[in-house]
């Protein structure tokens, strides 16, 4: 199956950030989000994050104008799904809220269709339960920021098919990103170790330890580009959590958020 439009459900950080690779490789995008205040911010965040790269030489005046011509914009699922290959989901990450976006979006894709959830952590084979074609979907989750990070985790459910998944595959290198194959259990591989990390670092801080110094150790001693502490803001503590209650409630304890985490939440 040929990709050659891509809709991408949801305006927030990440959902912003896939538009705008998936645009800058050749695709039509479809940006949509039920809030008309995301979309103009996200489609302004774009221009900014493409101007930044026009002055520092990654890529010409031509280029940009070229990408943002490419995503369109609206509040409609059906008119953002209507002759998309693929569709990938951004939203909140809620199991319920995703579901329920899932038979929305199956309902409104072309029957041959893919559809990706950009989860960390939700069971993509839970997701794909809610539609009716559970063998056409699959985990494609995204490193923020999605147009620097290199990264792509790709995660088949149960029920996905060898040739989604070979398809997403080759979409994500067609992206000029690297996908990692993972499987479907809670964190996959990158947000299950990474973030197990990153709630360590909030118990040392529990232990008295300035959350600056936890930085600069992992950077320097560690060879960390940033540190754990540093990170966690950039994802935003309510995403940890999160993460962190999904990993203790299906693989046990050794998952448990430091109280602090909770706390500051």
């Amino acid at each position: 199956m040929e990709i050659t439009k891509v809709a991408v459900m949801g305006a927030g950080s990440m959902g912003r950030g896939i538009a705008q690779s998936v645009a800058q490789a050749g695709y039509q995008v479809c940006l949509q989000d039920i809030d008309a205040k995301a979309l103009h911010n996200a489609m302004n965040d774009i221009a900014g994050m493409l101007k930044k790269a026009v002055g520092k030489n990654k890529i010409s005046g031509q280029a940009m104008d070229e990408t943002l011509k490419r995503i369109s914009t609206t509040e409609s699922t059906a008119d953002a799904c209507k002759g998309a290959q693929l569709v990938i989901e951004a939203i909140f990450e809620d199991i319920e809220i995703k579901k329920r976006m899932f038979r929305e979006i199956d309902a409104a894709a072309p029957g041959e269709a893919i559809l990706a959830t950009n989860t960390s952590s939700l069971p993509v084979t839970l997701i794909a339960a809610a539609t009716k074609r559970p063998h056409k979907v699959i985990g494609m989750h995204f490193m923020n920021p999605v147009p620097l990070m290199k990264g792509v985790e790709v995660i088949p459910g149960m029920a996905t098919s060898e040739e989604t998944t070979d398809v997403s595959l080759k979409f994500v290198e067609s992206l000029g990103k690297i996908p990692a194959k993972a499987v479907d259990y809670p964190g996959f591989i990158a947000s299950r170790v990474l973030d197990v990390m990153l709630n360590e670092a909030i118990y040392a801080v529990m232990d008295g330890n300035s959350p600056e110094e936890i930085d600069k150790a992992m950077k320097v001693c560690t060879n960390f580009p940033m540190g754990p502490l540093e990170l966690t803001d950039l994802a935003g503590l309510d995403i940890l959590l999160h993460v962190m209650e999904c990993l203790q409630r299906e693989l046990g304890d050794k998952y448990k958020p430091a109280p602090l985490l909770t706390k500051m939440v």
